[in-house]
């Protein structure tokens, strides 16, 4: 059985360099997490025991293990993850770098590497369009990768990315449908935290674990 958890301002702050975030890990998730040290890229870790490649440099994790716990930290960038009917699962940290730097495209190549091939998909918080101001170079680039679906306005008036809309079309050109969105924008939400708007240093996660067999 696979568990997926998005947490909020209620669970604390679960930046990596918090103050006594072990404590509240452990709160949440008893097992010894895989969290990474995120840097909008594309590595992927591959998981055998609880906490393995934990701090180390990533944006996503998957395993075929049962008693670990994947996690990525957010506060903006949309946690993602992703579980198959065969047992492999996994999670992802995804920005706009990361999506165009295919973390999602190599998240679920790597589950599939281990045996996956019925992939389904959660998208946790993140940004929506009408918070999220976006400049005009980059926007054109990634509706010319991404196509025309990512180009929205936000309440303001101005140039927006839609980032639900991109993990979409990524996820699609990989052949993944998005099975459920909470969608719960980070940037309206008063319990999550958002860099964009409140220039938060404080972190929520998305979080899953599998006991026993898929």
């Amino acid at each position: 059985m696979f568990t997926i958890r998005f947490t909020d301002s209620d669970d604390g702050d679960l930046a990596v360099n918090s103050v006594d975030v072990e404590r509240r890990r452990a709160g949440l998730v008893a097992t010894p997490w895989t969290w990474l040290q995120q840097v909008h890229g594309s590595r992927v870790h591959f998981v055998v025991e609880a906490g393995d490649h934990h701090g180390e440099v990533g944006d996503a994790s998957v395993s075929d293990s049962s008693g670990v716990a994947l996690a990525v930290q957010g506060a903006d960038c949309a946690p993602v993850a992703f579980w198959s009917d065969e047992g492999p699962f996994g999670i992802a940290h995804a920005g706009w770098k990361g999506i165009e730097a295919g973390v999602l495209a190599s998240t679920v190549s790597a589950m599939r590497d281990i045996g996956a091939r019925k992939i389904h998909a959660t998208v946790g918080p993140c940004i929506h369009a009408e918070n999220y101001d976006f400049g005009s170079d980059d926007l054109g680039r990634l509706v010319t990768r991404f196509g025309p679906t990512i180009r929205a306005r936000s309440s303001s008036g101005r140039n927006a990315l839609d980032v639900q809309a991109m993990i979409g079309v990524a996820l699609f050109e990989v052949g993944v449908t998005i099975d459920h969105d909470v969608d719960v924008c980070t940037g309206s939400s008063l319990k999550h935290y958002s860099h964009r708007i409140d220039r938060d240093t404080a972190r929520h996660c998305g979080i899953i674990t599998r006991e026993g067999e898929a």
